[in-house]
């Protein structure tokens, strides 16, 4: 197992708390939800073999806190939040590698956009851009219904009705430092449920985006969005094990092949960088 260094980084508007494993090119991942660093535990652990991987608690979650009072979050600073960890960890215009899964997927996208000169290649798996979708409308209302019963009834009636989701299973439990379901259902499902990327500036970008899914969850609603932001901008979706979370359950498997994908990706824009400069890096 690969030595661990935590630390916590100011932020505008918080403290984020992270932890860096292993050498080599750096590796940026980033849960989605209620997760905090601790998901990735395993994963990190078999990547750290030939990356340096830098987990952390999304804001909000566990020992990243906010500054003030609990407010409704949102993707544009949680990507901005992502931006500074790479500005502190990785080398003067270094450019690094995301995975990003569910609301983590959003940052990473968002992540792309805003700084594509410091992102190397970005896998997004299955973020839940519902807004997207056909019938969005119907979706979207399920998700207030989720967050209004929440408030009237509790945390558990509200997890039940999120199944919805995931092809009416419950979520599998995942390893976390602290729960931070209250502050997920009041703060983060609705306005990350309703972002949606910038599509003409993600085409700008999308030789270096990957689009994940899980081979368990693709007939699940959660899976749909990739489909469909894949299909617009003419890629195919990458399968990897498991479902919605397979990285927790099979991090060996998934380490495997998340490199796997992540290679080509840096060789095609590598190449085309090639081309456009005539051969001068």
């Amino acid at each position: 197992m690969s030595p661990l260094n935590s630390e916590t980084l100011g932020v505008p508007g918080a403290r984020i708390y992270f932890e860096v494993r292993g050498e080599g090119p750096l590796l940026l991942l980033i849960g989605g939800g209620n997760s905090d660093a601790a998901v990735f535990k395993r994963l990190a652990d078999v990547l750290a073999g030939s990356h340096r991987v830098v987990t952390y608690d999304p804001r909000g979650n566990s020992r990243s806190v906010l500054d003030g009072p609990p407010v409704d979050q949102k993707v544009e600073e949680h990507a901005d939040d992502a931006y500074h960890l790479i500005e502190h960890l990785a080398d003067p215009g270094e450019s690094v590698y995301v995975f990003g899964s569910c609301s983590g997927g959003l940052t990473a996208l968002e992540l792309a956009i805003r700084h594509p000169d410091r992102v190397r290649s970005v896998v997004a798996h299955e973020p839940p851009v519902l807004s997207i979708l056909p019938d969005a409308e119907q979706h979207l209302a399920l998700l207030d219904d989720i967050c209004g019963t929440h408030l009237r009834a509790g945390m558990l009636p509200a997890l039940t009705k999120l199944q919805a989701l995931h092809g009416g299973r419950p979520a599998p439990a995942l390893p976390e430092v602290h729960n931070n379901t209250d502050f997920f259902l009041t703060h983060f499902l609705r306005p990350f449920a309703r972002f949606v990327p910038d599509l003409t500036a993600l085409e700008e970008v999308a030789d270096k985006v990957v689009w994940a899914g899980g081979h368990a969850s693709r007939e699940d609603l959660v899976h749909r969005p990739t489909l469909v932001l894949a299909g617009r901008l003419g890629r195919e979706v990458q399968l990897f094990p498991g479902g919605h979370v397979g990285y927790a359950r099979y991090p060996a498997d998934f380490a495997e092949r998340l490199v796997e994908v992540l290679t080509p990706v840096v060789d095609a824009v590598d190449t085309r960088r090639a081309r456009s400069t005539g051969g001068r890096q």
